[in-house]
């Protein structure tokens, strides 16, 4: 079983989520290969595909929604999950998670979207980015939940081995 683990990060906190569920993944004995969504040129290589994004202004990020929309006609043929990160605060109000989260479970065929906690760390926003956080007083914090992420990741590899031993996809 080889999977596909790709995610649009704008600042880095979501490609560590990335990370962590390749880690995840790796340690529950499946092969993974992690990319940037702008380095993934197909997904015909891979047995399954997870995509994750940042989440900005209530919607995912370009690259992310372009590579969905790219390759649905090939995610609808093997097992997709989808995450998200971004919600500063935790658990997340109602409302926090990506409005376009139905379309892209349906264009992909997902089993499912997963949202987590964010990061905001000012030393890795621009200036005007800076500017804006400042002025609406908001801290730096990690909301990320390591465990939950884990979980997660260990549900997939779960689901994975339930598909290889039915043969299903």
């Amino acid at each position: 079983m080889r999977v596909l683990i790709t995610a649009a990060s704008r600042h880095g906190s979501t490609w560590d989520i990335a990370r962590a569920i390749a880690d995840a993944l790796i340690s529950e004995g499946i092969e993974v290969a992690v990319l940037p969504v702008n380095d993934v040129a197909e997904v015909t290589g891979f047995d399954a595909v997870i995509v994750g994004s940042a989440i900005y202004q209530g919607r995912w990020l370009a690259p992310a929604r372009d590579l969905v929309a790219r390759f649905a006609a090939d995610l609808t043929r093997r097992p997709v999950w989808l995450f998200s990160s971004g919600p500063l605060g935790w658990p997340p109000r109602s409302g926090q998670g990506p409005v376009d989260v139905d379309e892209l479970i349906a264009v992909s065929g997902a089993f499912s979207h997963q949202v987590f906690g964010g990061c905001l760390d000012r030393t890795r926003l621009s200036l005007p980015e800076r500017s804006m956080v400042a002025a609406l007083r908001v801290r730096d914090r990690d909301d990320r939940d390591w465990s939950a992420i884990a979980d997660w990741s260990k549900s997939i590899a779960e689901h994975l081995r339930d598909l290889g031993e039915t043969g299903a996809g």
